[in-house]
């Protein structure tokens, strides 16, 4: 594992950057990359869901997405938002039927948390935001949309 990757770290290779304009069926849950939309999700806070093709072309871009299950305690949600206002490339949005109550997930990289407390979180989001993983460097997540249907 190169240097800088929080342990537990897994890797996913040679995905499909392919644009779309239909759902896609992704292997991991959430998504790590692959097949995605056209349009990106501008990255910030969100308390709803969007589609999930936004959030993996936002990857693409150099976001780091933090996806909570839905049942959160407000609490918990609010340090996740913060890694959104502090973060350059942060998306962080609910996403139903996770594996565990928090994933930090960057383009072919993830990161399974029991808990939003835990310091791998912030390293995955210091190594990753707009890091070494990103296929298209210099193309930010703003001026993406915001919409979220």
């Amino acid at each position: 594992m190169p240097p800088g990757e929080p342990e537990g770290t897994v890797t996913y290779p040679d995905l499909d950057r392919s644009h779309v304009d239909t759902p896609v069926d992704y292997p991991q849950t959430p998504p790590v990359g692959g097949p995605h939309s056209a349009v990106w999700q501008t990255c910030q806070f969100y308390g709803v869901e969007f589609p999930k093709e936004r959030g993996v072309h936002s990857m693409e871009h150099g976001a780091v997405w933090i996806t909570f299950d839905p049942n959160l305690a407000a609490a918990d949600v609010a340090v996740l938002a913060q890694f959104a206002e502090d973060g350059n490339e942060v998306l962080v949005s609910p996403f139903t039927g996770l594996p565990t109550p928090v994933v930090a997930s960057a383009w072919g990289k993830q990161l399974l948390l029991e808990s939003v407390s835990d310091p791998l979180l912030a390293q995955f989001v210091a190594y990753f935001d707009d890091g070494p993983q990103t296929p298209e460097t210099g193309t930010p997540c703003a001026q993406g949309t915001t919409e979220t249907s």
